[in-house]
């Protein structure tokens, strides 16, 4: 899941950018309201951490701003202030959630998966083809009732093909979402990636889940097995 993070305050956007990362986002950072507004209108973000005293444009104008676009990614706004009315202000703008400093990381982090799920019919909270199931907000996959440890960028792969069962996804478009979008290494690094997965959500249970499809990129396919010759 791919996060924006506008906060002007560098030590706390680098710690979010840390810690969301950890949980298997990718994250991209904004220092000021006008940065901040330019990446969300450039990219397409899952949810949105938005605080509200910015440099330049504040958190209220950008949640404005994109509402009055037809933006409807879900936002969270941070503010230091004590208040209801802060708090009123921030929903009344078209805001999804308000959190106030100093916060919970793990709170945070819930609220955010809470606000996805909401806010997107094709995130439930659990992703399930044939007998793999991931369950998102855990960080959990199985298959049966065996439990794979996944890192947390196979895991985030993982997600996104799931999410997109039967569908044809392109490199570019795994890299959109689950890396940074500067992201300027190697596009191959995915290759690795879907190989990892395939030692373990597969061919441990001879399966062929993950189809490459040439010069395309790659479908996550329900159905096939190698031990019985389903295609």
């Amino acid at each position: 899941m791919r996060v924006l993070v506008v906060e002007d305050e560098k030590k706390l956007a680098a710690s979010l950018k840390r810690g969301l990362e950890a949980d298997g986002f990718a994250v991209d950072l904004a220092l000021t309201g006008d940065d901040g507004l330019w990446m969300a209108r450039e990219h397409d973000y899952d949810a949105i951490v938005l605080d509200i005293m910015l440099p330049g444009m504040s958190g209220y104008r950008i949640c404005a701003t994109l509402r009055d676009e037809g933006d409807w990614a879900p936002i969270l706004m941070l503010t230091a202030k004590e208040g209801e009315y802060d708090e009123a202000e921030a929903l009344d703008t078209g805001a999804d959630d308000f959190l106030r400093k100093p916060f919970s990381h793990l709170v945070l982090v819930a609220r955010l998966r809470a606000l996805i799920r909401r806010g997107a019919s094709q995130r439930p909270s659990v992703l399930q083809a044939d007998d793999l199931v991931v369950h998102p907000a855990q960080r959990r996959c199985l298959r049966g009732e065996v439990e794979i440890e996944l890192t947390s960028r196979e895991f985030s792969v993982l997600e996104y093909l799931i999410q997109n069962v039967g569908s044809v996804v392109s490199k570019q478009d795994i890299l959109d979402h689950v890396w940074d979008y500067d992201f300027d290494g190697d596009p191959n690094i995915v290759e690795v990636y879907v190989r990892h997965l395939r030692r373990k959500i597969d061919e441990p249970f001879a399966c062929e889940s993950i189809q490459t499809v040439r010069g395309a990129g790659y479908r996550f396919r329900i159905g096939h097995r190698t031990d019985t010759g389903i295609q």
